[in-house]
């Protein structure tokens, strides 16, 4: 068998064999998901800076992975040569946050579910992950962690300001404690009663306080 009798055979004639309507009806419920996604991650983002680029590529990874499985499926021959073509591709993009992970692996997979025809799979499983995200994230943390940093002149002025810490406080925790010659400096974890950060004037303006500084803590990251 020459490369000529392999052209002419029907095995490559279904390239070209494809429905428009099939194919505009794909991508019009990828873009309709990949634009669900977007909004679940605007609205379940956690992390400190925002990116518009990120959730952008949410939508259109969604659509290119349609495209792509659409074209596979289609034709082994083109699918063969798809995954050759692929397999070079190399992803530099840092990952800032863990469950960024799952939003790219969503988009994935809900181009792939769509491209595959298994429509309404896509539709009802990305709006029970959607629903799940969103009433997991929407459960605030009402009493916020807190670590106070104080800087000291001397113990008595460390038990004053312990005293009205605790009284402020639903608990707490000294987690460090240096002395030196120049006073004392501590850090304690804490979680304030009723969510105010007066305390900290009131502790500040106790003679002996040099500093008072008061930095909210997830975890995972100061601010």
């Amino acid at each position: 068998m020459t490369f000529s009798d392999i052209f002419k055979s029907s095995f490559l004639e279904s390239v070209t064999e494809f429905s428009v309507i099939d194919t505009a009806v794909g991508m019009v419920f990828a873009l309709v998901i990949g634009l669900f996604i977007f909004m679940v991650y605007k609205k379940t983002f956690l992390g400190v800076m925002y990116s518009t680029g990120f959730s952008m590529t949410l939508i259109g990874l969604c659509l290119v992975t349609t495209l792509v499985i659409m074209a596979v499926t289609s034709n082994v021959v083109l699918s063969l040569g798809m995954v050759g073509a692929l397999s070079i591709v190399r992803f530099r993009a840092a990952i800032k946050e863990p469950m960024e992970i799952v939003f790219l692996f969503w988009a994935i997979a809900g181009g792939i579910v769509i491209g595959a025809g298994m429509i309404p799979l896509a539709v009802i499983g990305s709006a029970l992950i959607g629903i799940i995200f969103i009433l997991f994230t929407n459960r605030k943390v009402h009493d916020n962690p807190y670590i106070l940093i104080l800087n000291c002149v001397n113990e008595k002025t460390e038990e004053a300001a312990m005293k009205l810490a605790e009284k402020s406080a639903d608990r707490l925790m000294v987690k460090s404690k240096t002395v030196n010659a120049a006073g004392i400096e501590m850090t304690i974890e804490l979680r304030t009663k009723d969510a105010t950060t007066a305390f900290v004037n009131r502790i500040h303006e106790i003679d002996g306080v040099e500093d008072a500084t008061l930095v909210s803590y997830n975890g995972e990251y100061m601010s």
